[in-house]
């Protein structure tokens, strides 16, 4: 049977869920003299994240990682739905999932590491940074053009949005 092209699965998503390190960062972390780890996020892939969680969409955050200034750039963004400190990411789904009554051919997974891949073997639409690790890649229908923290969230969003008649960025009717 022939492999469906990604682009089959984007009219049907209404949830995305992102891990954070190396998707929504690109992975790096520095580390101050007190011992505070710091990430950078993109700011494009916030406007993307904002106008999903706008749209009606279920955005969730299923992290291993830990970091206070982590959740409250998400919640600013109007993301309700962040598990950090998640080791075992199969738990945290399974628990979303029954709370908001998915179906796995609805939901979109990026994912960059080896923690990911249970999960997304379980995903109607696993994706990947341009950076992921090959296990990753190998797994995923799609694989973003992007890097991890540098417009690989904005990438997926943009186009599921695009798709479904409800991405904001399309001005050029309005300046002709």
């Amino acid at each position: 049977m022939e492999e469906k092209s990604y682009k089959e699965y984007l009219n049907h998503i209404t949830t995305f869920i992102f891990d954070v390190d190396g998707v929504l960062t690109d992975g790096t972390v520095h580390i101050t003299s007190s011992g505070e780890m710091l990430r950078t996020m993109n700011i494009k892939d916030g406007y993307a994240l904002k106008t999903a969680v706008d749209q009606g969409y279920n955005v969730c955050i299923i992290s291993g990682g830990s970091n206070e200034g982590v959740e409250k750039r998400l919640t600013g963004l109007g993301i309700t739905d962040i598990y950090l400190g998640a080791h075992n990411k199969i738990e945290q789904l399974d628990d979303y999932f029954n709370r908001k009554k998915l179906t796995s051919e609805n939901v979109l997974y990026m994912g960059d590491d080896i923690p990911d891949y249970p999960v997304m073997k379980g995903i109607g639409l696993p994706c990947c940074p341009q950076d992921a690790v090959p296990e990753i890649k190998a797994i995923s229908k799609y694989v973003s053009h992007k890097n991890g923290g540098k417009g690989a969230v904005r990438d997926v969003i943009e186009q599921v949005l695009k798709v479904q008649g409800k991405w904001n960025g399309n001005f050029s009717a309005k300046y002709d």
